[in-house]
């Protein structure tokens, strides 16, 4: 995954200001005890971050990959 999928993924699940303020408040243990900013910056894997941060806010795992997008042809 990259970042910027990532950060899409949080603008949908959270809305574009919230997501920001998630992503650079929320300490998770699962990351080492950062912030997903945090984390993302010491070179963390997105897909990584993105799945912490699902679990630590309770998101279902049906909406772990987002909205559901047309087939590419």
């Amino acid at each position: 995954m990259r970042i910027s999928t990532f950060w899409e993924l949080m603008a949908h699940e959270f809305g574009s200001g919230y997501s920001k303020v998630l992503a650079r408040d929320l300490v998770m243990a699962e990351v080492g005890d950062r912030t997903a900013v945090e984390a993302l910056d010491a070179g963390a894997d997105p897909k990584h971050v993105w799945f912490a941060l699902c679990r630590a806010q309770e998101i279902p795992e049906s909406r772990w990959w987002g909205p559901d997008k047309e087939p590419t042809p």
